[in-house]
C-alpha cells in the first residue's frame, strides 16, 4: 500500500496547496480523538453513557482544542473554490462539478448506512434489547450531523463563490449577523426556525472564509493571521466567561445553551481564531510537506478521511460490549486518576477497531477517488443537460432529507423510515453521474 501512495504523492501537481490537505487530516484526527476521550460508558442492568463534561468542569476548556470541525469546513471552502474553478476552466458547469465532488461523500456514506441498517436488523431479529440497539444506532449516526451541512454548502458553492466575488468578506459577516439573530431567538424564546437556521448559516460562514482564503481576500500573512487569532480568542473569552454562552464547544448536558446544537457566535469566534492559526502556519506547513515522507503520510490519511469520520463512533459501539459488558474494563468515577489511566487501553482498542473498519470499508471511498481519475483529476468536463440538473437537485434534496431525518431521530427511536429516502437520493445522484445521463 505504501508504494502506490508514495507514487501518488510524487505525482502531486506543483500548484496544489498541500497545507490544506494537512489541515483536513489534522482536523478529522482531532475530532475522532476528542469524541473518544469524552465518552463515558456505564454498564449495570443496561448499557448507558454520557460525556465526561457532565462530571468534570475542568474538561470544558479543553474542548477549544478538540472542536476543530470549523477547520474542516474552512478547508472545504478553500478546496471547493479551487476545484470548481478548475472544473469550469475545462468547460464544465456547477452541476457536473457537484456530482463529481459529492461522489466521494455519498459512496462511503451509502455503504455505512446500508451496513448499519443490516446490522441493526440482524441485532433485533436475534433478540437484542431494542433500547440498547437504538442507543447504539444513535451513537453511530452522530457524524451525520456535520455531513448534512457539508453536502448543502458544497451544493451552494457556486452561489457562495459568486457572492464572494461581489461582496468579499461582507458575506461571512452577514452570515454571522444571521447567527446572532438565531442566538437571540433562542435566548429570548423566539421562533424556532430562526434558531435552526444557524445550522446552515454558521457552517456556511466558515466555509465562506475558506473561499475568501482561496480567492486572496485572506492572505496567509502574519498581519492578517495574528489579528484574527487575537480577536477570535478575545471574543471567545468575552462570549463564554462573562457572557451568555457556555465554555464547552461541544454538547454539554449541564448547559441550557449549547454551542453546537445549533452553532453559536461563540463557535464562530473559535472558527475565526482557528482560521488565523491556519493562515499563520501556512508557510511552515508548506515547507514541511515538500518532503516526500510527511506528504505521503498526509496523502494516505486523506485517502480514507471520510471512512475514518463515518465509522469512528461505530468503533465505540463495538468497544462497549467488548470491553465493558465483558467486564474487561472497570468503571471508575469519570475524570478520576483511574479513569484517565484507563483511557489508554480504551483508545488503543478503538484505534485497532477503527483500523479494521477502515481496512474493510475504505474501498468505497478509494473507488470514488479512482472513478474521478485519482486524487488530482483532470477529466473532460461537459455541461449538464436540463434532465441532469433536475435529477441532481432532486437527489441532493432526498439525500439531505434522509440524513436529516436519521440525525433527528435521536436516541429514542430507529431511523429506519429515512433510509429509503436517503437511498433514493443516492440512486438519483448515481444515475446523474453515469455516462448515460438523463
Amino acid at each position: 500500500m505504501f508504494t502506490p501512495l508514495r507514487r501518488t504523492a510524487e505525482r502531486t501537481p506543483p500548484g496544489r496547496d498541500r497545507h490544506i490537505d494537512l489541515l483536513r487530516a489534522v482536523a478529522i484526527a482531532l475530532v475522532v480523538l476528542g469524541h473518544w476521550l469524552a465518552v463515558v460508558v456505564t454498564y449495570g442492568e443496561r448499557v448507558g453513557g454520557d460525556t465526561v463534561l457532565a462530571f468534570v468542569s475542568w474538561a470544558r476548556p479543553l474542548t477549544w482544542l478538540f472542536q476543530v470541525m470549523p477547520v474542516f469546513f474552512l478547508v472545504g471552502g478553500f478546496a471547493g473554490a479551487a476545484s470548481l474553478g478548475s472544473y469550469r476552466r475545462r468547460g464544465g458547469d456547477a452541476i457536473g462539478w457537484f456530482l463529481s465532488r459529492t461522489d466521494r461523500l455519498i459512496r462511503p456514506t451509502t455503504a455505512f448506512l446500508l451496513t448499519l441498517g443490516g446490522a441493526t436488523l440482524l441485532a433485533l431479529l436475534t433478540g437484542a434489547d431494542r433500547a440498547t440497539v437504538t442507543l447504539a444506532v444513535w451513537l453511530a449516526c452522530l457524524p451525520l450531523w456535520f455531513l448534512i451541512a457539508y453536502v448543502i454548502v458544497v451544493l451552494l458553492t457556486p452561489v457562495l463563490l459568486a457572492l464572494h466575488r461581489r461582496a468579499g468578506l461582507a458575506v461571512p459577516a452577514v452570515f454571522a449577523v444571521g447567527v446572532a439573530f438565531g442566538d437571540a431567538a433562542r435566548l429570548l424564546g423566539g421562533p424556532a426556525v430562526l434558531n435552526a437556521a444557524n445550522y446552515l448559516l454558521a457552517w456556511a460562514a466558515v466555509y465562506q472564509l475558506g473561499i475568501a482564503w482561496r480567492e486572496g481576500a485572506l492572505p496567509a500573512r502574519p498581519r492578517v493571521a495574528v489579528p484574527m487569532i487575537a480577536g477570535g480568542l478575545a471574543a471567545l473569552v468575552l462570549l463564554t466567561v462573562p457572557g451568555p454562552y457556555p465554555v464547552s464547544m461541544v454538547a454539554d448536558p449541564g448547559d441550557r445553551l449549547q454551542n453546537t446544537s445549533p452553532p453559536t457566535l461563540a463557535l464562530l469566534a473559535l472558527a475565526v481564531a482557528q482560521t488565523g492559526i491556519a493562515l499563520l502556519l501556512h508557510e511552515r506547513g508548506g515547507r514541511m510537506l515538500r518532503r516526500t515522507r510527511p506528504w505521503t503520510a498526509v496523502v494516505a490519511a486523506n485517502s480514507v478521511i471520510m471512512t475514518v469520520f463515518l465509522w469512528h463512533m461505530t468503533a465505540v459501539v463495538i468497544a462497549v460490549p467488548a470491553l465493558y459488558i465483558s467486564g474487561l474494563l472497570p468503571q471508575p468515577p469519570p475524570g478520576s486518576a483511574a479513569w484517565l489511566l484507563l483511557r489508554v487501553p480504551w483508545l488503543a482498542f478503538l484505534t485497532a477497531t477503527l483500523a479494521v473498519l477502515v481496512a474493510v470499508f475504505a474501498r468505497f471511498e478509494r473507488h470514488a477517488i479512482e472513478r474521478r481519475g485519482g486524487p488530482y483529476p483532470a477529466p473532460d468536463a461537459g455541461r449538464a443537460g436540463a434532465g441532469t440538473v433536475v435529477v441532481t437537485l432532486a437527489g441532493a434534496g432526498l439525500v439531505v432529507t434522509g440524513l436529516l431525518g436519521a440525525a433527528l431521530t435521536g436516541s429514542e427511536g430507529l431511523p429506519a423510515p429515512m433510509l429509503p429516502v436517503y437511498l433514493a437520493g443516492a440512486a438519483l445522484l448515481r444515475a446523474a453521474r453515469s455516462p448515460h445521463r438523463p
